[in-house]
């Protein structure tokens, strides 16, 4: 989703933020932030776009009943499709609230002038395709290029459900922030010292649930001894929580794997049973998500005031990128990320012609 944020009160160096509501960025897939502030970590550049799925998460207590949860299953990763007619319909009446945002980029450009952009990315189904094994969720070269320079341009986060060692492998741009399982781990760019040319190691910014590992191994190893007996599931260890993909699993056994979940977190209180498309996710049981990783990473680029803009103001607008009407708090969408490509590349190339502009002046 794609967000902008605006602080007409308030002023941070002499400029003026714009930012949305942090519970409204959970369901989002670009996060774009709007600023007058010469943000300290990056200056120059102030823009947020987070790429994050925009199906709503749904926690599911440890009581709930297994078939509540293949119900909200299939609702959240349909596996039958609609008849035309009425696919239409919904497409046209979605369309009509969340209008594109390549063919809005001029309306987004106007809200944006005057004001320093930042940047924040989900991964999945934003800068890679939505693939049956999560491990080949590979992003082209033209994409790693046009984010490559979207960094030179603006301050830039991937905020994403994946572990964010194997998210930094699959993008490999060490400019960037990186906020990896639901932003319960964040790293900052890799600073290089100027007489070894070496990686600064004590980069990494946050880590608020280190206290969790050793349960999240506990019970990763559980389950994927529990799930052999399901085909086609996958148990993916993100670090700080787990995924459980469901993605290549027969229709019929989303019960009986809903059941094995369940069962193995019997013992483990202090974990979570949440919810995305096609997959099943275990999460510690703190106070912290995506919307607060967004906080944290705003106020690491200079920008400690605009939390309170986040939390109480509630303004800006985001961009889900999906094919399929989702319920969403965001203003526009795209629907893949060959459109999402070309609208940050539109953005590089609105900076850049800026930038000329005033080299002129």
């Amino acid at each position: 989703m794609l967000s902008f944020f605006e602080d007409s009160a308030k002023n941070i160096a002499g400029q003026n933020v714009m930012i949305t509501d942090a519970k409204s960025v959970l369901n989002m897939s670009i996060t774009v932030t709007v600023s007058t502030q010469n943000p300290l970590a990056s200056p120059g550049h102030n823009i947020s776009i987070k790429t994050k799925k925009l199906l709503q998460n749904h926690e599911i207590s440890a009581g709930a009943r297994v078939n509540a949860w293949v119900d909200s299953m299939r609702a959240s990763s349909p596996t039958h499709t609609k008849s035309t007619s009425s696919v239409t319909d919904d497409q046209v009446t979605w369309n009509l609230h969340h209008p594109s945002a390549l063919e809005m980029f001029e309306q987004i450009i106007d809200a944006s002038k005057g004001k320093q952009i930042v940047m924040f990315l989900d991964y999945d189904g934003t800068l890679s395709p939505i693939v049956e094994d999560p491990d080949r969720a590979f992003m082209s070269k033209k994409m790693r290029n046009t984010v490559r320079k979207l960094a030179k341009c603006f301050p830039t986060a991937i905020v994403s459900g994946r572990c964010r060692d194997k998210v930094y492998k699959f993008v490999k741009l060490a400019e960037l922030y990186y906020a990896g399982s639901h932003g319960l781990d964040i790293k900052g760019p890799e600073k290089r010292s100027k007489s070894k040319n070496v990686s600064n190691s004590e980069s990494v910014l946050f880590q608020p649930a280190s206290e969790f590992l050793p349960m999240i191994d506990e019970v990763y190893k559980q389950l994927v001894d529990t799930t052999k007996s399901t085909p086609g599931a996958k148990v993916e260890n993100n670090k700080f929580c787990l995924s459980v993909h469901f993605r290549c699993v027969d229709e019929k056994k989303w019960s009986e794997l809903a059941q094995l979940v369940r069962s193995a977190l019997t013992e483990y209180p202090k974990l979570r049973l949440t919810q995305g498309r096609k997959v099943l996710e275990i999460r510690p049981t703190i106070k912290w998500d995506k919307g607060k990783a967004l906080e944290f990473l705003l106020d690491s680029l200079g920008f400690a005031n605009c939390t309170d803009i986040l939390r109480d103001k509630g303004q800006g607008f985001g961009i889900l990128v999906s094919k399929f009407p989702k319920e969403t708090s965001a203003s526009y969408s795209l629907q893949e990320p060959d459109e999402v490509m070309d609208f940050l590349r539109r953005l590089v190339e609105w900076k850049q012609l800026s930038l000329q502009a005033q080299s002129r002046m």
